[in-house]
C-alpha cells in the first residue's frame, strides 16, 4: 500500500472522530475542534488524490467514516448490536475493498505513461 492510499485511511480514521463530534459536541470548544477535524481529514484526502483516482477515494474515505462511526458507537457509546446492520457494514466494507483491489496502482500507472 502507498503513501496516498494511507492518507485516504488517515482520512477516513479522521472523518469517524468528526462524525461523532457532530452528536457529542455541545460547547464552543468541542464545536471547534470538530471544524478544525472536518478540515484536516479534507486536507489529507486531498493531498491522497494527488496520485489516487477520485471516485474510488472518495468512496473508501466515506465507507471507512461510515462503518467506522457505527462500529465506535457499538463499542463506546452503547448503541445497540445487531446482526443486520453487522452483515450491511460488511458488505459496506467488501465494496470498498473491492474497489481499492480493482483500482490501479497510481505509482504504476505513471510508469506506463
Amino acid at each position: 500500500m502507498n503513501k496516498h492510499w494511507m492518507l485516504v485511511i488517515i482520512a477516513g480514521i479522521i472523518e469517524i472522530l468528526w462524525a461523532i463530534g457532530l452528536k457529542y459536541a455541545s460547547s464552543w470548544l468541542a464545536w471547534l475542534a470538530v471544524a478544525a477535524l472536518i478540515f484536516v481529514s479534507f486536507v489529507v484526502l486531498l493531498k491522497a488524490l494527488e496520485k489516487v483516482p477520485v471516485a474510488t477515494a472518495y468512496a473508501v474515505f466515506t465507507g471507512i467514516g461510515t462503518a467506522g462511526t457505527v462500529i465506535v458507537e457499538m463499542i463506546v457509546f452503547g448503541e445497540p448490536f445487531s446482526w443486520p446492520k453487522m452483515f450491511f457494514i460488511s458488505m459496506l466494507l467488501a465494496g470498498v475493498i473491492g474497489l481499492k483491489l480493482v483500482t490501479a496502482d497510481p505509482d504504476k500507472k505513471e510508469e506506463v505513461m
